[in-house]
């Protein structure tokens, strides 16, 4: 199991490897927790907009794991663009969770996902809104840290210019063939934490011969390549599944690829659809 940790501007730690829950029913997210949890996951991220926040706060408090022990991460639903209506969902998002505080919490996107890539308003001040509530809670310790999740380097500057507290995080569609290497870099020189969700491109990276040959070279599967390469990124990783077997194998990544493959995989050709199973475009859209 693989129990690297990062630090946060803030000094709280967070986990390297955590369990995302996109795409696991409400009824099935608990038993996914605690599968992970006995497995050595501590760190699970879910978000007011995957419908699954009850089931995953359930997991959390029944999986036998100490609850200081655990960074259990939601998001603020991309929707939410005032003050009063991102205060009001972090309240109810601890309610439905039927936990005390969260360990951290996200502006989902800097845009409505009805709007994303689809206009060009990027929600300033609505953006600068929620934020407020977030540094809100924050201060009044619901929240052990806080961040943003899609945002680009222009959102990012537009919330840095007026917030109390700096975003600790930034959640991007991060992996092998969806590198944005200008994002990282300006995230990490401001002292924001990268975290990379879909980690394996949809499954999408699973038809690619080379990065098949690849892992093949490493002695592993294709997902676990694609897990380390973003780990070796600096980044937290999030790669989702209900399956207790596939959480074992993502979460044996003890392994190092090379500065040369390193260097091949942030220029490996850009996927251009992720196929109906996705159900997203590139942007990635809820995850």
């Amino acid at each position: 199991m693989y129990t690297e940790t990062l630090t946060l501007a803030n000094g709280v730690k967070i986990p390297q490897l955590g369990l995302g829950t996109w795409f696991i029913d409400d009824a099935n997210a608990a038993e996914a927790v605690k599968a992970a949890a006995k497995l050595g996951y501590r760190h699970f991220d879910t978000a007011q907009a995957y419908g699954n926040e009850r089931g995953v706060g359930e997991g959390v408090r029944s999986c036998g794991v100490p609850r200081e022990e655990l960074f259990v991460v939601s998001k603020v639903a991309a929707e939410h663009k005032t003050y009063e209506a991102a205060k009001a969902s972090i309240d109810a998002t601890l309610q439905k969770m039927g936990l005390d505080y969260l360990d951290m919490m996200i502006i989902h996107s800097p845009q409505p996902w009805d709007k994303v890539n689809q206009c060009e308003d990027r929600y300033v001040e609505g953006n600068r809104a929620a934020w407020r509530a977030l540094e809100e809670a924050y201060k009044e310790g619901k929240l052990r840290a806080i961040g943003v999740s899609n945002f680009q380097i222009g959102d990012l500057n537009s919330l840095l210019e007026g917030c109390t507290v700096k975003p600790m995080v930034n959640q991007i569609l991060l992996h092998i063939s969806n590198t944005p290497l200008e994002l990282v870099e300006f995230c990490q020189n401001n002292g924001i934490a990268v975290e990379a969700y879909s980690p394996i491109a949809h499954g999408e990276i699973l038809h690619q011969p080379e990065i098949q040959a690849m892992a093949e070279k490493y002695g592993v599967a294709v997902p676990q390549l694609c897990i380390r390469y973003t780990l070796q990124l600096g980044a937290v990783s999030l790669p989702k599944t209900a399956n207790p077997a596939h959480m074992e194998t993502n979460a044996a990544v003890d392994f190092a690829i090379s500065a040369e493959d390193m260097e091949n995989l942030k220029r490996f050709k850009h996927i251009e659809s992720y196929g109906a199973s996705s159900g997203f475009p590139v942007y990635g859209g809820k995850l």
